[in-house]
């Protein structure tokens, strides 16, 4: 009997940064970047007053200096008014390429003008405080993330992060490290749902949390070297959405926590710090070593309770109890009907965030 081959039609798309600066001084090299990545026509710098301070300028200086004609757009948080915004003003100037100078809020408004005006851009963090300076994924205020595009190139100049405020740097750890939660939600929507899982993109994003928690003790406000640890692993975070070709890779129930925190009690606390507090809650559910979530957060004196995040006993059981209900299309550990109050309560008296 002749066996029948099945046809094999598989196919995938993935993008990634194609140049990465990362280390002290190499905001110098930005020219150099935008002439390898053969960015031409106007540039359009995406940064707040007080970024534009600290970076803004100084890489307008030196994209002038490279004879590029260039445009400063200052703004403010990631709404969809300032998306508009910048997008108005990347238009009337005709931009060729922009550059998202800033923290997270600024990338994040770079990268979605720059998907809907079909152009690249370049991502200049002036914080870590969370994985998307490398990753697709933009957060737009009272949402959560959406698609944008990859930055082109990225550059992470470390003399540059280290001034930031210690929180966002510890917030960034919380966020990477909160991958372990969300991978293993990922497994489990394989398993129980079918849903399409990438092996390349889990690994990845679990080595990037494992590289922080490994290094936690290291980790201390003021050292550039500290800086130096934390980068490759963000980076390299936000590479396993360019993988997995969604957020799935690093955005669990830990993440749909965070998002309900958002709903309830905006502004109180970074986000990387809302993901880690939920990643110690969630890894108890999956009956994993939740401990050492903990331990290497509070190593590198990040959240890891209500009180440190700055907010309530009952925000925190209500979050817990709604957060099922942000994303229907994301199955985790929550399942679909979520937690009652009851358990939501045991759950964070257990693991000690309230």
């Amino acid at each position: 009997m002749l066996s029948v081959k099945k046809m094999f039609l598989k196919a995938k798309t993935m993008v990634f940064p194609r140049q990465v600066f990362a280390g002290h001084n190499v905001i110098e090299r930005t020219g150099e970047m935008c002439r390898y990545l053969g960015l031409k026509g106007n540039a359009l710098i995406v940064t707040g007053n007080k970024t534009k301070k600290i970076a803004g300028k100084k890489v307008e200086e030196i994209l002038r200096d490279d004879k590029y004609d260039v445009q400063i757009v200052e703004i403010g948080p990631a709404t969809s008014e300032n998306v508009k915004k910048v997008k108005k003003t990347a238009k009337e100037i005709k931009a060729g390429f922009l550059l998202g100078v800033g923290g997270g809020s600024k990338i994040d408004i770079a990268k979605l003008c720059a998907k809907e005006i079909k152009r690249p851009f370049v991502s200049v963090p002036t914080s870590a405080s969370h994985d998307g300076i490398a990753s697709p994924k933009a957060s737009i205020k009272g949402g959560v993330s959406v698609d944008g595009v990859v930055p082109l190139g990225i550059i992470a100049d470390t003399a540059i992060i280290v001034k930031a405020p210690y929180r966002m740097l510890a917030s960034g750890c919380a966020d990477v490290i909160s991958n372990l939660t969300a991978v293993k939600d990922w497994k489990l929507a394989h398993k129980l749902r079918n849903e399409s899982f990438s092996t390349s993109a889990s690994t990845l994003s679990t080595m990037s949390a494992r590289v922080i928690m490994e290094n936690a003790g290291m980790i201390k406000p003021g050292l550039e070297e500290s800086v130096w640890i934390v980068i490759k692993p963000l980076i390299e975070s936000g590479a396993s959405m360019c993988i997995a070709g969604s957020s799935r890779s690093t955005s669990g129930s830990e993440h749909l926590f965070s998002h309900a925190l958002d709903r309830i009690v905006p502004g109180k606390a970074l986000h990387g710090e809302q993901c880690g507090v939920g990643a110690i809650m969630m890894m108890y559910l999956h009956d994993g070593n939740w401990e050492e979530i903990r331990n290497a957060l509070k190593k590198i004196g990040a959240p890891v309770n209500a009180s440190q995040l700055g907010i309530k006993k009952d925000e925190v059981i209500k979050a817990l109890t709604m957060a099922n209900t942000i994303r229907k299309d994301r199955y985790t550990i929550l399942g679909d009907n979520g937690l009652s109050a009851d358990a939501a309560e045991r759950i964070a008296k257990i693991t000690e965030v309230i």
